[in-house]
């Protein structure tokens, strides 16, 4: 199966595994699974570190890259294509964080691993 982080599932998954569902957990394991993680959660972390909500965030931060590699999930870039997408979609949803990871999902054909039932109105295949 190919998957793709949610944000704060990346962010639960680097530090604090035990908000992650059973099945978030057993889905992210790159021996089973192709794990991708958006350029728009890097973009999300660091914005949301700056701003002092996720002051614990700096190891993310400081080595975005070599976290990722080190736990063997692949970096997925934004495309212009992601960008039109992402743009298009119709639902009201305001975070602009949230439209372009549904959009790259939708996109890439990768299920969701994400708690956040307001991505269904998008459209996109949701694991938790």
């Amino acid at each position: 199966m190919r998957v793709l982080l949610d944000t704060h599932a990346l962010v639960w998954a680097s530090a604090y595994d035990e908000l992650l569902s059973s099945r978030a957990r057993h889905l992210i394991q790159p021996q089973r699974n192709e794990v991708f993680v958006s350029a728009a959660s890097a973009w999300e972390i660091a914005t949301k570190y700056r701003l002092g909500k996720l002051p614990k965030a700096q190891a993310l931060v400081d080595d975005f890259v070599s976290v990722i590699q080190s736990a063997g999930y692949l970096p997925l870039p934004i495309s212009l294509e992601h960008a039109l997408r992402a743009g298009s979609l119709t639902p009201d949803h305001k975070d602009p964080f949230d439209r372009m990871i549904a959009a790259q999902s939708i996109h890439e054909d990768l299920a969701l691993i994400s708690n956040d039932e307001r991505l269904d109105i998008f459209g996109v295949r949701r694991e938790w």
